[in-house]
C-alpha cells in the first residue's frame, strides 16, 4: 500500500511500499486464476511497477512489451526464457529486457517478483513495428 506523499507534493512523485506485506496480501487473495496474481504498484504516463506472484509451475506465455522491462526476484525462483536462452534468477536476482523482445516466465516454486516496465514516448510507440502485449 503506498505510502501517502508529503504535503504540498504532488501525489504521482513519490510514493512507498512495503513489499513483504504485499506479498503476503497477495497469498491472502488465493486461489489465484493461472497460479499467478499481478498488483499494479505505481503507474504513469512512462513507468510501472508491477508485483508478480506465483505458484510453483505457473507460466506466464510467451508475450512482449514496447517498453524496456526488469524482472527482481523478492521470492523463491523463475526461469525466463528469452531469444532462445534460459535464465534461472533466484531471490534477489535480477534481469533486464530491451523493448519487443519476446520471453515468458515460470515459476519454480513460491516466487513473487517485481516487474518494472519504461514506456517509451508516445512519438517512439508509434513508430514501433510491434504494438503492445502478445506474441
Amino acid at each position: 500500500m503506498p505510502v501517502p506523499a508529503k504535503e504540498g507534493t504532488p501525489a504521482n512523485e513519490l510514493a512507498s511500499f512495503d513489499l513483504s506485506r504485499e506479498i503476503a496480501d497477495s497469498e491472502q487473495k488465493k486461489p489465484w486464476p493461472s497460479g499467478l496474481y499481478a498488483k499494479t504498484l505505481y503507474k504513469n504516463a512512462d513507468f510501472r511497477v508491477v508485483l508478480i506472484t506465483m505458484e510453483p509451475g505457473a507460466h506466464m506465455k510467451e508475450h512482449h512489451t514496447d517498453g524496456s522491462i526488469s524482472i527482481h526476484v523478492l521470492k523463491g525462483s523463475v526461469r525466463v526464457n528469452a531469444q532462445g536462452q534460459e535464465h534461472k534468477l533466484s531471490t534477489a536476482g535480477l534481469f533486464t529486457l530491451a523493448p519487443s523482445i519476446k520471453h515468458d516466465v515460470e515459476a519454480l516454486d513460491d516466487s513473487a517478483f517485481l516487474l518494472t516496465i519504461s514506456w517509451p514516448t508516445s512519438e517512439k510507440l508509434r513508430s514501433l513495428e510491434h504494438r503492445g502485449y502478445g506474441t
